[in-house]
């Protein structure tokens, strides 16, 4: 898998995890290692791994959280580390998110999210080409 294929995979798997509200999942996407730090929209900043991973918690744990969909995902690599920029859709509204990423051993692992308000949308879906034989 090439590192661009690695860092995308690392990064559904980081919406996979808040999507399917799993808070194991989560935890293991950010680094042990590196600072982390997280703005959720409309929040102020959170510091250090345990008080991202407690706002992580909150909310996956809030049943009435809406989904969240990534889209147009567009990878980013300098060195060991990488970013992630991609538009999410929350009920039919759009925010913008970067998500940042260090190299830990073999694997990617999130050591910052943000995510607010754009006037922008994600680029339209290209329709699949089918072969019929």
């Amino acid at each position: 898998m090439s590192d661009r294929d690695a860092l995308l995979f690392a990064n559904e798997a980081f919406y996979r995890a808040f999507a399917g509200r799993d808070l194991k999942a989560m935890t293991e996407l950010w680094s042990n290692e590196a600072p982390v730090a997280c703005v959720h929209p409309g929040w102020p900043p959170i510091y250090g791994r345990d008080e991202v991973l407690k706002s992580w918690a909150a909310i996956i744990g809030n049943a009435s959280q809406p989904q969240v969909q990534c889209h147009d995902a567009r990878p980013f690599i300098t060195g060991s580390g990488g970013f992630v920029i991609c538009y999410e859709e929350v009920q039919g509204q759009y925010l913008l998110a970067t998500n940042v990423f260090v190299r830990d051993g073999s694997a990617w692992r999130m050591v910052h999210h943000q995510s607010g308000p754009t006037s922008g949308k994600p680029a339209p879906t290209r329709p699949q080409l089918r072969v019929v034989n």
